[in-house]
């Protein structure tokens, strides 16, 4: 019996049902939902249980979006740096500043590519990676793409775009045959990632010829193409960096601060200068997200190159020590690493306890305040992995939560995918375009639109694909469940299309009429897949 035939049943028994049927079960995660809405609730709370996971729901999109922006990608872009990497080509970049895709697009890239990972993990769940892939790809490619030309109409850059949409279209016709084919080999899986290896050669090839035709060589970035800020209202430092508030409040004579002192300020996540400037939505807003980077800063190192000290916190780095390897241990496999008993006498985050304690006392005797220790840039990559397995965990409450709710309203992954899950993700890439738009940079918003979605793409079907392969079964199957992914396919597709035929046709002078067409083409498209979910359109029997 499949889960979702619970809510056919008397209330009564709905708890036994869940507790005796293997397709209940949901794989890793911290909670059980499903258990959650339909045994600790009674049944005429269902209403309640329901809004609650709507608002965890919601708080799981701040954490994603938060770790991301303000852990992981700083992070990444310190190990660039470490690696003596140029942002245009280090191997995990995936963001090149000439068409504007940036760290930014890879912060918010993360959250999807981990989630399509957890989805694919599971066969029950993988129509909500489909959904999600396509689903967000259809909406950055028509309401974002759309809402940049709305905002402020410009010349798109021509090669660029020609490049961008030509390599999409090709990994959404591959992944429109494996589909049609229900399943995906260890080939076809690596050849997800050789495409997007080739994508990236692709663009620091067109680049180098590009600057070399100018006559610069492998020069930085011209003037017009800064890097962006990650956040509207992030435009100073963030937490992580809310000791620095500009020349104007740095003290005349030097003065050592106490190691409590410094800890104290690392810890903060508020700037209280910004926070009597900011309107009351922008309070609200960080008043919910001040406990996730609370949390965040005790347990994930930010090396920041483009400061003097590197963001060297001695107290706080020297606590990192023991938090992060005891938050990776403690997350992996959902706690079942970390609790295994050594010989059964003595559990593995125990170990982890002991070891990182005296690694970090030894941390902080042969270092100071002052100045960060030769190996600081290892913190870089403790903060990146540590940041990794916030966003694997957060992922894995989503897909887990977005199933339950699926079970409860009996809908099916591919609308929850692309929906809920579609929307959630692109948040990012919506506020920062936009953003980027607003402040006179709509061409590389949107080329933003097009380069990041190739990432998600590729690289969340390749490897959520890859890693479900095992030696023995080298073939994962993906059979499609619905229409609803053939529409979905379909519209993406067609969305490109339309985008590849009438910009050129613009001489690439994109305006108000080919936004609000593109913005029509997305309601279309939902009302269609709406309409199809509920079964108004289906197909008829033969």
């Amino acid at each position: 019996l499949q889960c979702w035939e619970v809510r056919k049943r008397n209330s009564s028994e709905w708890c036994r049902f869940i507790r005796s049927n293997p397709d209940c079960r949901l794989d890793g995660g911290f909670l059980d939902y499903l258990e959650g809405v339909f045994c600790v609730f009674p049944p005429r709370l269902l209403p309640l249980a329901v809004t609650l996971y709507a608002l965890w729901l919601l708080y799981l999109f701040i954490i994603l979006g938060v770790t991301a922006e303000k852990f992981f990608c700083p992070n990444l872009s310190a190990i660039s740096t470490n690696l003596k990497l140029s942002h245009n080509v280090a191997v995990f970049s995936l963001m090149f500043p000439l068409h504007g895709v940036t760290f930014l697009a890879f912060g918010n890239g993360a959250p999807d590519v981990f989630s399509a990972v957890v989805a694919f993990s599971d066969p029950r769940t993988a129509g909500l990676a489909i959904g999600a892939i396509f689903g967000a790809g259809v909406f950055v490619t028509t309401v974002v793409a759309g809402g940049i030309a709305l905002v402020k109409p410009f010349t798109a850059a021509s090669r660029p775009f020609l490049r961008d949409v030509i390599f999409y279209m090709v990994a959404v016709f591959l992944t429109f045959m494996i589909l049609y084919f229900g399943r995906i080999t260890l080939g076809e899986a690596l050849g997800y990632l050789g495409l997007y290896v080739f994508y990236v050669f692709t663009v620091v090839l067109c680049t180098w010829i590009h600057r070399r035709q100018r006559g610069d060589g492998l020069a930085p970035p011209a003037t017009w193409e800064p890097e962006m800020p990650t956040d509207a209202e992030e435009q100073e430092s963030s937490g992580t960096n809310s000791g620095d508030y500009g020349e104007e409040y740095q003290p005349l004579l030097p003065s050592r601060e106490t190691s409590l002192r410094i800890l104290t300020t690392a810890l903060s996540p508020l700037d209280y200068r910004k926070w009597r400037r900011k309107p009351w939505y922008w309070r609200l807003f960080k008043v919910f997200k001040v406990p996730v980077e609370l949390v965040l800063l005790l347990t994930v190192p930010v090396v920041d190159p483009d400061k003097d000290d590197l963001n060297w916190k001695r107290p706080l780095n020297c606590l990192h020590v023991l938090t992060s390897p005891l938050l990776c241990i403690l997350t992996l496999k959902s706690g079942a690493y970390g609790l295994y008993q050594i010989q059964g006498i003595f559990p593995v985050w125990g170990l982890v306890t002991l070891v990182g304690s005296f690694l970090a006392i030894i941390t902080f005797i042969t270092t100071s305040n002052e100045e960060p220790p030769k190996y600081h840039c290892v913190f870089a990559f403790l903060g990146f992995l540590a940041s990794a397995m916030w966003i694997n965990a957060a992922a894995t409450e989503l897909v887990n939560i977005l199933r339950t709710l699926g079970i409860i309203f009996q809908l099916s992954n591919t609308v929850l995918g692309l929906t809920l899950l579609a929307w959630g993700n692109s948040i990012g890439d919506t506020f920062s375009d936009l953003t980027m738009a607003r402040q006179g940079y709509p061409r590389m918003a949107f080329s933003a639109c097009f380069g990041g979605i190739i990432f998600n793409i590729l690289v969340g079907v390749g490897l959520g694909c890859l890693l479900q392969m095992t030696s023995s079964q080298l073939v994962v199957k993906l059979e499609p469940d619905s229409l609803l992914v053939w529409i979905l396919a379909g519209a993406l597709g067609l969305s490109l299309v339309f985008s590849f035929v009438s910009v050129p046709a613009q001489c690439f002078q994109l305006g108000k009429a080919y936004g609000v067409c593109l913005i029509l083409y997305y309601l279309a498209f939902l009302c269609v897949a709406l309409l199809t979910e509920f079964r108004v359109i289906h197909l008829s029997a033969v």
